[in-house]
């Protein structure tokens, strides 16, 4: 074999390497960064919410099972936030409107949660969804109090939330719709609120 064929040959084996290392590494191409790694994890797994208990706007306190037999989308928020999180409730509001009136309430409700629950008590999510138009009944907003519950939720959901050091968090954002049975069903980006809508209408329609 002349040297010519060698070098074409050791050539073709390090691209066929590179190739299924990033076959392999991306799960067949789905996930080329890492928060596109987690929502194909997420999509494929569809993780049972776990069961915590919720203490929303109007200070009511109740477990996650309240909503069995409805759809929930949810949304993850602090309410001192005054960068992604509004832009993701106001993105979250066109979702809910886009909905059916007939829908809302009786076969999907929307949630969003507070991962600051020593500061976002009741009054403050009160306050805050008077910003968005939440009816605090079909659209609730709500804090998970028991930290161990919280960071569950968190992890089982792939919802990275890590404190900036000035009182703030960095954290992902997306919309979640979890099934009537209680597995989460979908990730959407929360920027196409069009395809998100549509993802959400043929699910209850389906």
């Amino acid at each position: 074999m002349t040297q010519k064929w060698r070098n074409r040959i050791a050539v073709f084996m390090a691209a066929f390497l590179s190739f299924a290392l990033i076959y392999s590494g991306t799960d067949g191409f789905h996930a080329f960064t890492e928060e596109s790694a987690r929502t194909y994890k997420l999509n494929k797994e569809q993780p049972r919410f776990p069961e915590v208990t919720l203490e929303d706007s109007k200070e009511r306190v109740y477990s996650f099972s309240e909503f069995t037999g409805k759809y929930v989308m949810l949304t993850f928020v602090y309410t001192a936030c005054t960068d992604v999180c509004p832009k993701l409730e106001m993105n979250l509001k066109e979702v809910y409107d886009k909905i059916p009136e007939q829908y809302i309430g009786d076969d999907i409700v929307f949630l969003t949660i507070s991962f600051d629950p020593e500061r976002d008590d009741p009054d403050s999510l009160s306050t805050y969804q008077g910003y968005f138009d939440s009816d605090g009944e079909t659209w609730r907003m709500a804090r998970i109090n028991n930290k161990s519950e919280l960071e569950t939720l968190l992890d089982q959901f792939g919802v990275i939330v890590i404190p900036d050091g000035e009182e703030g968090f960095v954290h992902n954002s997306a919309f979640y719709l979890v099934n009537k049975q209680g597995y989460l069903q979908e990730v959407m980006d929360y920027q196409k609120i069009d395809e998100a809508a549509e993802v959400v209408l043929s699910t209850i329609e389906n």
